[in-house]
């Protein structure tokens, strides 16, 4: 077989010099044919090894017919199954080549879209904890939103996975940006959607922005896959190496980040997120004139220990209004408790679980409180046992009435089962 250099050599002096076939058999020593052949091929030669089969080659019916019954069959499984003697590195090139015939190709395809189009929202759970305070760690959820358009990332850590803290995120995260997006791309998330429809305040939410909630299909992470690799990123490029505080180290931690992840370019569009953001903020529509609902809200009558449960933690109540229906409204930071249009506590939000937040004075006025309730108690039993002319009312035990009136509750029993024969003589 001739080299790439001979075949090369043979076609110039042919085609650029002129010369015979017989001539450059004579210049460069090769057999006739062997030059025939060389101005017949439009390739280069290549040389091909033939095959000498494999050692899977006996087992591969015995493979097809454990894949026909279980197609995604692990392969230390089937090794076993078939008793596979040799290194487990020609098995796995054989089921690599013939597993997709039983397990089918699924092949994706490429999505482009318009400025303002749409953002992605994902819940991220890093795996370091973060302390929240009362000697708690928790490992907290992350909502992410990314831009289609630009793959802007923004990102802000959450105390639960409740809707309304999940609307307070993403309104935090489009206040951010400026400008709201006129879809977001959600998966089924239990705050956002129940049995395949937005929830009542997520709908009301989306319906003060004029956008639209898009939910993804069961089990189909890659309907939302630019948030997916964003969370991806983040395990493992903001997250290694790092230690927190608290929830606002976090977030100071991740915002310095983001703003040079923003800066790096994006292979997929061939640009930076950062340069980008302007088409994709243009396109997008206004934010709305009134903030929309959000945060976690409940009404409920207040008991008289005086406090309200927000998610997990027990905030005190001004204790004067014991009785009467209050409204709680949590924010990501606070929270306010009104009664009839009156603020009656408001407190920082705890995200740690289990925690009871009371404010001084409301201790104050229910210690208060419990001492005029007491006192007014006892001055209203002491009014009982005055006469009306001033003089103090004796109190006299209840035996005393059994005697006036000839009652006995608890008579003396009879010794005698037979009275009449007792008072007989012998005659």
């Amino acid at each position: 077989m001739i080299t790439v250099e001979d075949w090369a050599e043979i076609r110039r002096l042919h085609r650029a010099e002129g010369l015979p076939i017989k001539e450059i058999v004579r210049q460069l020593g090769l057999a006739r044919n062997t030059v025939r052949a060389a101005l017949r091929s439009d390739r280069p030669p290549t040389y091909q090894r033939p095959s000498r089969g494999s050692v899977v080659d006996p087992y591969e019916p015995a493979i097809r017919a454990l894949l026909a019954t279980w197609p995604r069959m692990p392969g230390p499984v089937i090794a076993q199954r078939i008793d596979w003697p040799y290194s487990e590195g020609p098995l796995k090139k054989r089921l690599a080549k013939i597993r997709p015939e039983y397990v089918g190709v699924d092949p994706v395809s490429r999505t482009s879209y318009r400025p303002g189009e749409l953002a992605q929202c994902d819940l991220w759970f890093p795996a370091t904890k973060i302390p929240v305070g009362a000697g708690q760690a928790r490992i907290l959820p992350v909502l992410v939103m990314a831009l289609g358009y630009s793959r802007f990332l923004s990102a802000t850590v959450l105390p639960s996975r409740q809707t309304g803290d999940l609307l307070s995120g993403m309104w935090q995260l489009i206040t951010g940006l400026g400008r709201v997006p006129r879809t977001l791309v959600w998966d089924r998330e239990a705050g956002i959607a129940i049995k395949g429809r937005v929830n009542a305040p997520v709908a009301g939410f989306v319906g003060t922005l004029a956008t639209r909630i898009q939910l993804a299909p069961p089990r189909d992470p890659e309907f939302k896959g630019i948030v997916e690799r964003a969370n991806g990123y983040l395990e493992t490029s903001f997250l290694p190496g790092r230690a927190f505080t608290s929830p606002e180290d976090f977030t100071a931690q991740l915002d310095g980040w983001l703003v040079r992840a923003n800066q790096r370019t994006v292979r997929s569009i061939a640009g930076r997120p950062a340069e980008l953001l302007a088409a994709d903020h243009a396109a997008m529509t206004v934010l709305p004139p009134v903030d929309p609902a959000t945060g976690l809200r409940h009404r409920t009558r207040l008991a008289r220990d005086h406090y309200v449960r927000v998610d997990t933690c027990d905030y005190s109540v001004d204790p004067r209004v014991i009785g009467r229906f209050v409204d709680t409204y949590a924010s990501l930071s606070t929270v306010t408790v009104v009664c009839d249009a009156e603020v009656v506590a408001r407190h920082s939000r705890s995200w740690a679980q289990r925690a009871v937040v009371n404010d001084p004075a409301h201790l104050a006025t229910a210690q208060a409180l419990r001492r005029e309730f007491a006192a007014r108690r006892e001055a209203g039993a002491r009014a009982a046992r005055q006469h009306v002319d001033g003089h103090t009312v004796v109190l006299r035990a209840l035996p005393d009435y059994d005697a006036l009136f000839g009652v006995d509750f608890d008579p003396t029993p009879d010794l005698d089962p037979n009275p009449d024969t007792a008072e007989a003589t012998p005659s």
